[in-house]
């Protein structure tokens, strides 16, 4: 079905899996749009209550690959709006968890990717580099948005002005990622973190991030009115029902995304 990227779906996660490994799951204009599409695939389909989204081989994404843009001038402004931006805006549109299982370097677009995903998990030997100053551009694909607000507008502007390479225990510190993982035992890991994620009311989820991420352009009082439409929808949901019941019946719920 696709070329550039794997698909798969086991216990509710659907795995998608960037695969040009002798490339370095470097991007091209074929896998934006087979990522793209891939997400919305997850996104209409019940049974997927969560997404890994990960790289083959040794990286988790080189960034753009150079290859595929060689042979004249580039309209930078028309090359992002046509591939990276319709791609990274989905992966805020999928209303269910999106974790990053960074396996290897994620640099420049593969690093703005990997910050789009609602959270990260990486192997101990992952790595991170805003490589774009070191050819005289600027963070995109989101980078300039998601990376002030995941780790401080101070700290983002140093890697995005240095473009240093950040270690994935640095990465952990900064708070640029949420767990770190030995790398013999990663891609377990990773897909146990997603199963439990996928063990949860999917429709609540998918209102908090909604929620948490208009939140983050409004004010006070907006977020308010928003949260409480939020949670009439979530209240409507047969994942609260049962969250009550199994709350008065004193056992654990059994929750199936509806």
């Amino acid at each position: 079905m696709y070329e550039t990227i794997l698909y798969e779906l086991s216990d509710g996660v659907a795995v998608i899996t960037m695969n040009r490994p002798e490339k370095f799951n470097a991007f091209t204009e074929k896998m934006n749009k087979e990522i793209t599409d891939a997400l919305k695939q997850a996104q209409k389909d019940p049974e997927v209550r969560c997404i890994l989204f990960t790289g083959a081989g040794r990286a988790f994404n080189a960034g753009q690959d150079l290859g595929d843009v060689q042979g004249g001038a580039v309209d930078f402004g028309g090359f992002l709006r046509n591939r990276y931006n319709p791609m990274i805006l989905q992966f805020q549109k999928t209303e269910k968890p999106i974790v990053a299982a960074v396996n290897g370097v994620a640099a420049g677009a593969g690093m703005s990717v990997a910050l789009a995903c609602d959270i990260r998990l990486a192997s101990d030997k992952a790595s991170f580099v805003n490589a774009f100053v070191n050819i005289g551009l600027v963070p995109d694909s989101g980078g300039c948005w998601f990376l002030p607000r995941i780790v401080g507008i101070g700290k983002a502007l140093e890697l995005a002005m240095t473009g240093e390479k950040v270690s994935a225990e640095e990465a952990l510190r900064i708070g640029l990622v949420n767990q770190v993982y030995p790398a013999e035992r990663f891609q377990e890991e990773a897909l146990a973190y997603a199963r439990k994620l996928a063990a949860l009311p999917t429709r609540a989820i998918g209102l908090i991030k909604r929620t948490m991420s208009r939140g983050l352009e409004m004010g006070l009082e907006e977020t308010l009115e928003y949260e409480a439409f939020a949670q009439e929808a979530a209240g409507s949901t047969e994942d609260h029902r049962e969250g009550v019941a199994a709350f008065m019946e004193k056992r654990a719920p059994r929750f199936q995304g509806r």
